[in-house]
């Protein structure tokens, strides 16, 4: 009963006021019949409170997210579905879902008629510009009675999350050098050929391909030995993201580094879909969430784009060079530059040496100022041995993606290393 009178509305205080002004105008004025309406004005709010109060109503809710991966300027879809697992019937509920400002305005609803075994479904739209990583929910319901004198509040625990991606740009084919890993049937020539030592082998069996039988293990066994079947060959890439906040300007969705993000997700979404396996790695390291070791070369690229959804700028000046020190190297990078400072080249010298192949998008840092004459990163990366590509506020990331490609067939002429087309 305490909390049902705490939770009178400005009109329910209103009428308990005007009954008490009347009940005591009404002693003053000895009028008897100004009393009768004075108790029921007051009676009016302090039954409603007591009516509402001893309703103890049971609220289920269950809140779903459509899809839970989306694109940054997509829309999602929040649906609700709720039901009264309790035996009285409720008065008019009022319901209000905590979203983030970022995905809109929080959405209300109002439902009545709820009586025993009652369920409703209904559903709102969600969208985002920014991406990064957000919690919908939790749900406040307010109930009332219909003459709006009394209103009780709950509110649910649970949330939902959902992950908005960074915008993405389809990338044409282009011929990119890399390194291929793995084993199976596709390895070199060589490999094929080789001796018993390349070759992992195991007895032959029933029914084996005799076209599997490994002749020279075969021969110091003393028995048939046949090639294991193995998982295909897969190329692999890695991605370098410098989020640096030195190294980049402007503030919000328009700054260098959201578009540093974006040439990366589309990047990393491209080369998926060509079978590379792409780990992710920023001027902090490497991302465990999108390491080679629990990453395919298939369509999915969720765990890269929820990195790099949010991926922040770090206030470290430094490149961090642990990821360098694995002990396979090779393989194709491609790197998306901010600003590149003199002390950055031994770091820069060190990444181009140990990929097979290395490839940069330099961002035009000074060009999101309004300052002219910025491409000073282009030319160190390309005194290093990187083919780049220079990308400005206003170009179009698939024609540089071209252009970088172009760069790629200049430097590769007369070059002996494989190309894979991507």
């Amino acid at each position: 009963m305490r909390e049902a009178l705490a939770g009178l509305t400005v009109r329910g205080r209103a009428f308990l006021a005007a009954g008490i002004t009347a009940i005591v105008c009404a002693i003053v004025l000895d009028q008897t019949e100004l009393t009768r309406v004075g108790v029921l004005i007051v009676a009016l709010p302090l039954l409603t409170a007591w009516i509402v109060g001893r309703n103890r109503y049971r609220l289920a809710l269950v809140r779903t997210v459509t899809p839970q991966l989306v694109a940054a300027g997509q829309p999602a879809r929040v649906t609700l579905a709720l039901s009264n697992e309790g035996r009285t019937p409720n008065g008019v509920l009022l319901l209000e879902d905590h979203v983030p400002y970022v995905l809109g305005t929080r959405p209300r609803f109002v439902v009545e008629g709820i009586g025993s075994g009652w369920r409703e479904t209904v559903s709102y739209q969600v969208r985002s510009d920014v991406r990064g990583h957000f919690e919908i929910g939790p749900m406040s319901v307010r109930v009332t009675d219909p003459f709006g004198l009394v209103e009780l509040g709950r509110t649910f625990r649970t949330t939902v999350p959902l992950t908005v991606t960074p915008r993405t740009v389809a990338l044409p084919q282009i011929p990119l050098g890399g390194a291929w890993t793995g084993s199976g049937d596709n390895r070199p020539r060589a490999f094929a050929s080789g001796s018993a030592e390349d070759v992992t082998v195991r007895e032959y069996r029933q029914g084996d391909d005799l076209r599997r039988v490994h002749w020279r293990s075969s021969a110091r066994m003393g028995e048939l030995m046949v090639r294991r079947e193995e998982q295909p060959w897969q190329s692999r890439a890695t991605l370098f993201l410098d989020n640096r906040a030195s190294s980049h300007r402007g503030q919000g969705i328009a700054s260098s580094l959201e578009s540093a993000v974006s040439a990366a997700a589309s990047v990393a979404v491209h080369l998926s879909h060509r079978g590379f396996a792409v780990r992710l790695v920023t001027a902090t390291g490497e991302d465990p969430s999108s390491s080679w070791h629990v990453r395919s070369a298939d369509l999915n690229t969720g765990p890269l784009l929820e990195a790099l959804a949010v991926v922040q700028a770090t206030e470290q000046r430094q490149l961090d060079t642990g990821w360098l020190t694995e002990g396979t190297h090779g393989g194709l990078t491609v790197a998306v530059f901010g600003a590149v400072a003199p002390t950055d080249l031994p770091v820069l010298r060190r990444m181009q040496h140990q990929a097979a192949s290395a490839l940069a998008i330099a961002l035009d840092v000074p060009a999101w100022t309004g300052a002219t004459g910025g491409l000073g990163a282009t030319q160190l990366l390309g005194q290093q041995g990187w083919r780049t590509a220079p990308l400005g506020p206003r170009d179009r990331l698939d024609q540089v993606w071209q252009e970088l490609g172009h760069t790629s067939a200049h430097s590769s002429r007369g070059v002996r290393a494989p190309q894979v087309t991507a």
